[in-house]
């Protein structure tokens, strides 16, 4: 189990990184698309799909890493509320019905991308990229998130992490 757990983890890293490297290929392509266009006075053609799909690829894939870091908003009013088995339920519970959310949409964005595979689909702009790139991002950024969850919660049932990372219960917790 501490195997499968940290090659998670591991996964989730390595979309961290990627995440990081697209926005800031995403920086660095805005940049040049402003010296082209203001100082050139140059056309740009493929820059703003380039930002477009690398931010919202950077967004998906990104996405284990935030979880694995606990890095997201959390509002932690109710886990703090409750007692210790109060907190492990509610925390198995999330985590359960987050797990389901992930998967179902893991499954349709493949369903997405392997029709835009299928039907070899273009962007309509003069670059034409083709779809299946940046749709993949999808998938992927939502497969690993599943992993992650489910690495979450095999940590939470075999008690190798706290609920929420919170340490102790409050004192006269639900």
């Amino acid at each position: 189990m501490n195997v499968a757990i940290r090659a998670v983890r591991g996964l989730s890293l390595v979309c961290g990184i990627v995440a990081a490297a697209l926005t800031a290929t995403a920086v660095v392509v805005v940049c040049q698309m402003v010296f082209v266009r203001f100082v050139l006075n140059q056309n740009t053609i493929w820059q703003t799909d380039f930002v477009t799909f690398s931010l919202v690829g950077a967004t998906f894939i990104g996405a284990p890493y935030v979880l694995m870091t606990r890095g997201h908003v959390a509002v932690d009013v109710l886990p703090l509320a409750l007692g210790e088995r109060g907190r492990w339920w509610l925390a198995v519970v999330a985590t359960v019905l987050s797990l389901a959310f992930v998967a179902t949409a893991t499954v349709l964005t493949a369903m997405f991308w392997l029709e835009a595979w299928e039907n070899r689909w273009v962007s309509e702009s003069m670059w034409r990229v083709r779809m299946w790139i940046p749709y993949a991002a999808m998938p992927i950024g939502l497969g690993v998130l599943t992993l992650q969850y489910l690495a979450d919660l095999a940590e939470i049932l075999t008690g190798r992490a706290r609920p929420f990372g919170l340490e102790a219960p409050l004192e006269g917790g639900i």
